[in-house]
């Protein structure tokens, strides 16, 4: 079994400890409203990615891979599956920050943009005000 697919509420242990081995934040995860997808194979979860709705705009959270599956193109596959959703439900622009993955969200056809170009209701998500510092990138995409 290897399949994309959204997460359910009995995924979140996973989810959590994939984002804690690779430093990204858990601390808002079961306050805000975030919508994950995942990548699960026979052996489990071993990629994540998250998806905050704010208005028409979405706020890209998360995306973890399991170091042992990395470089197998997990990651885009995942990416790719959120915008599909998010392109679906209505929102016009996806929005995130990243300390570590500029290159491979460039590749995504993500636009580095000042962090004062995003939409305002992104701008007041916990993300924006306190989870990431302000040195991580801001890119966009409009969807």
């Amino acid at each position: 079994m290897n399949a994309i697919r959204s997460a359910r509420a009995e995924d979140m242990p996973a989810i959590t400890a994939l984002l804690a081995g690779a430093a990204l934040p858990t601390t808002d995860l079961g306050t805000s409203q975030i919508a994950f997808w995942v990548d699960e194979t026979a052996g489990g979860i071993v990629a994540a990615i998250g998806l905050e709705r704010h208005v028409d705009a979405g706020l890209l959270r998360s995306l973890v891979v399991a170091p042992a599956h990395r470089g197998s193109g997990r990651a885009q596959r995942l990416v790719e599956a959120v915008e599909a959703a998010a392109r679906s439900s209505g929102l016009r622009e996806l929005v995130l920050l990243t300390q570590t993955a500029e290159a491979f969200f460039a590749k995504a056809g993500y636009a580095v943009i000042p962090r004062s170009e995003a939409p305002s209701a992104l701008q007041e998500s916990a993300e924006f005000r306190a989870l990431c510092p302000a040195s991580a990138i801001c890119m966009h995409k409009a969807l």
